[in-house]
């Protein structure tokens, strides 16, 4: 990817040795656990679970909905400008939107807020003044939308998002972005003329990321009115579809092969190889991937069932505790890089067509980089978010585990999944910091 800020901060910048640091993070999950098999007895997040949550401005809000939506769209109308007639340079600020602020920013927004890429969705508002248009029901579209698909289409989504800004060689061509924006407009509003609002809650990838993310925010919508809540119980309410493994999968997968990418042990054993570096990314991505989906799989897998159900129903069951893990590797992978290279695009957008405008009054600002000239903060920053991800993905791992197994099963049951944090946890770090 043409923005490189997420390498800086590494192992030489802990304060403690990263062998050290690795091994404390390993200890505190398996202390996590051991506390709660003793105390932990009764599941207390997956009842009363809806399945539905909403951002503190969802697009139901009768007056924060339709501001945001404007708002949403009006942005999009404004990075299309600099899209279509904007110059071919780095400096367009289309880049930084694409690969920061929508793909970096919207993690941190939907912890913070709920889903709010459903707010802002400019492909929900084209759906809904088409619809208005022809006069249907953009709810509901032309049929109904297969079960059978679920998450799957948003799973390829992301897929493509990530093989775009990791794998293609061309990512830093405005005329390749055009061409990906293009695509999933298309792609989306026709979903959403035929399947109505439900396709983007199903196939919209950065709706579906969004939602995953905002399933961890403490506020939601109650009644007209915005309500803290418990994260946890936000968590066990994700809704269960077929994809909902492989989109976790290639969210996780990714983010360990941006590191893998970027390292030396893997330019040394790849650069000779004599295969093009854009085939031996893609194998290398979705390898990592497909490693992700499997192992977790396995690992849920690993227990007794309740009677009557089937083992294959428990890997999309845990997939929600995945998600703290998500969003502890972004946090600790993106933060200087949304920091640093948001504030550039912030600059940037202020000259979108690159003729020295400066139309939001911020081009004659500057970045500042403190984050990268901590790089202890940063790295011990990287350390923590890797960590937290990780013991709250244990927490719910062993709430679902209590609601999900058997009796005589609800703490073996666990070992596994527990064996695989602790070594998605020692991995992961080992790729942060290149140790």
């Amino acid at each position: 990817m043409f923005i490189a800020m997420h390498g800086v901060g590494g192992a030489k910048d802990l304060p403690i040795p990263a062998a050290y640091a690795i091994a404390g993070a390993c200890a505190a999950l398996t202390v996590s656990f051991v506390v709660l098999a003793l105390a932990w007895r009764k599941p207390h997040f997956g009842e009363n679970a809806t399945g539905h949550v909403d951002a503190a401005g969802a697009p139901g809000g009768p007056v924060v909905g339709p501001v945001l939506r404007v708002l949403g769209f009006a942005f999009f109308l404004y990075v299309a400008v600099a899209a279509l007639f904007g110059k071919d340079t780095l400096i367009n600020p289309v880049f930084g939107v694409f690969y920061v602020l929508l793909w970096v920013g919207i993690v941190p927004l939907s912890l913070a807020f709920g889903p709010v890429y459903r707010a802002l969705s400019p492909v929900r508002t084209l759906n809904l003044l088409l619809a208005k248009v022809s006069g249907s029901d953009p709810d509901t579209g032309l049929r109904d939308y297969p079960e059978r698909l679920g998450y799957w289409p948003a799973a390829f989504g992301l897929l493509a998002f990530v093989w775009m800004e990791l794998v293609f060689p061309g990512n830093s061509e405005l005329g390749n972005v055009r061409l990906w924006l293009a695509v999933y407009l298309g792609v989306m509003l026709i979903g959403g003329a035929v399947y109505g609002n439900t396709f983007f809650a199903r196939a919209d990838p950065f709706e579906v990321y969004s939602t995953l993310v905002g399933h961890l925010a403490p506020l939601r919508r109650v009644d007209g009115r915005v309500t803290w809540v418990s994260p946890f119980r936000h968590l066990a309410s994700l809704e269960v579809h077929p994809g909902l493994v492989a989109v976790c999968a290639v969210l996780l997968g990714s983010t360990a092969f941006d590191s893998l990418g970027g390292s030396t042990l893997w330019l040394t054993h790849t650069q000779d190889l004599g295969v093009s570096r854009e085939t031996i990314g893609l194998v290398g991505l979705l390898t990592l991937v497909l490693v992700v989906g499997l192992l977790f799989a396995g690992a849920t897998m690993a227990t007794g069932v309740h009677e009557g159900h089937a083992k294959r129903s428990l890997p999309p069951a845990f997939a929600h505790t995945i998600v703290p893990i998500i969003v502890g590797y972004v946090f600790a992978h993106y933060l200087s890089l949304l920091v640093e290279s948001g504030q550039q695009t912030l600059i940037q957008l202020s000259d979108p067509l690159s003729n020295g405008s400066n139309l939001l009054g911020t081009s004659n600002r500057g970045v500042d980089y403190w984050l990268s000239s901590h790089p202890t903060v940063l790295a011990t920053a990287k350390v923590l978010g890797v960590l937290t991800g990780h013991v709250v993905a244990v927490i719910a791992a062993h709430d679902a585990a209590l609601r999900l197994l058997p009796k005589r099963d609800q703490l073996s049951g666990q070992l596994a999944l527990l064996l695989l944090m602790v070594g998605f946890t020692a991995g992961g770090l080992l790729l942060l910091f290149g140790v």
